[in-house]
């Protein structure tokens, strides 16, 4: 025990000795914090939506009024023609385009439906069906509010729904967003600082000297886990607090249980890391290798979108992912209030990533310098 004190005590020293790592620890968080919370969000705000009005008619006006007043939409200057409308659309300047044609609100009262056209940018796949849903709820609701003034149809009946959002009444994205800022921030501490800190000793030649000591490979690896272990929980402390504080973030289940499934998941993020450094002789080439395992890790996890919407493949791949084990369990404890028990499936899967690549760690470790 005294041995593996010793060396934490040395990792303890040469982290805050270094330069690079404390802004790292001290600094990055609170900006990931407080931009990327605010940044990072599939809510769909500000779409630029020009309008070609061939009718000039008083429901015509309404419905751009509609749309005016909308907090989704940013109504650009009017044109005459959809032709120098497409030309702004293809010069990026706007996004929807709505053109009325002549005897629009005509034919709406004597026929009671009438044709509207829409021209939606569809680059971006996921905006343009966001789009589309909103344009609809808008021109359904104006017809609503507007059907007695349409002679010809007879009102239908009318279904009353009421909706109730669990887990996130307000439907606020923050509430979503900021767990997962949370599993990145202790997945950059776990694994790419241990990670970066053992190649660079390998680089100046220090494992050299440790390489020569008696010291067990067992007591060599935990002397390494645990100052990062400790600094990531308290990473994971600094996040919960500030989002406690400045975006009052539901904090629903047991803290205990966060806990206690950080660490475990620390210990899987460690190894895998580890076992890059020491595979690693420079920090570029470390660094390339885990970007690659991060990158692809990350953007399965489900920190944007849900799994369950993702390719079948991709759900199976995830099996081997552990970050997204650890996105589950942090939403589900924060805003959930998960237990243990509904926890089971999870910590089975970072127990068994854990012993693994730890007994692999151990295993693939040699006192050597190769």
């Amino acid at each position: 025990m005294r041995t593996i004190l010793a060396i934490i005590r040395k990792e303890f020293l040469q982290v805050f000795r270094n330069r690079m790592m404390l802004p790292i620890l001290f600094v990055v968080p609170f900006v990931q914090l407080i931009i990327l919370v605010n940044a990072a969000t599939l809510e769909i705000k500000n779409l630029r939506i020009t309008f070609v009005d061939s009718d000039m008619s008083y429901t015509s006006r309404n419905i751009y009024y509609k749309f005016a007043h909308s907090p989704f939409f940013k109504v650009q200057p009017s044109e005459i023609s959809i032709s120098k409308a497409e030309e702004d659309m293809k010069k990026g300047e706007t996004d929807i385009i709505v053109t009325f044609p002549r005897h629009f609100e005509k034919k709406l009262q004597q026929e009671g439906y009438a044709e509207l056209q829409i021209s939606i940018n569809a680059i971006n796949g996921v905006v343009a069906g966001i789009s589309s849903a909103y344009i609809q709820s808008i021109l359904t609701k104006f017809m609503k509010d507007n059907m007695h003034n349409v002679a010809t149809l007879a009102k239908p009946a009318e279904i009353k729904v009421t909706y109730h959002h669990w887990f996130n009444p307000e439907l606020n994205y923050k509430n979503f967003m900021l767990p997962a800022i949370l599993v990145l921030l202790v997945t950059i501490i776990g694994m790419l600082l241990s990670t970066l800190n053992f190649v660079r000793e390998k680089e100046i030649g220090t494992i050299e000297q440790i390489n020569v000591t008696p010291i067990h490979k067992y007591q060599f690896i935990a002397g390494k886990f645990l100052p990062f272990l400790i600094l990531a929980l308290i990473e994971l402390s600094i996040g919960l607090t500030i989002g406690k504080l400045l975006y009052d973030i539901p904090i629903v289940g047991n803290l205990g249980n966060l806990y206690l499934f950080a660490t475990l998941y620390l210990i899987v993020a460690m190894s895998i890391g580890l076992l890059v450094a020491v595979s690693s002789r420079t920090q570029q080439q470390a660094l390339f290798v885990l970007f690659f395992i991060l990158l692809v890790c990350i953007m399965l996890s489900g920190i944007f979108t849900s799994v369950e919407t993702m390719p079948r493949w991709a759900q199976l791949l995830n099996h081997l992912n552990p970050i997204y084990y650890f996105m589950r369990v942090i939403r589900m404890i924060l805003l959930k209030g998960s237990s243990f028990m509904d926890l089971i499936p999870e910590f089975t899967a970072l127990s068994i990533f854990a012993i693994a690549l730890f007994q692999i760690l151990l295993l693939r470790y040699r006192k050597s310098t190769n």
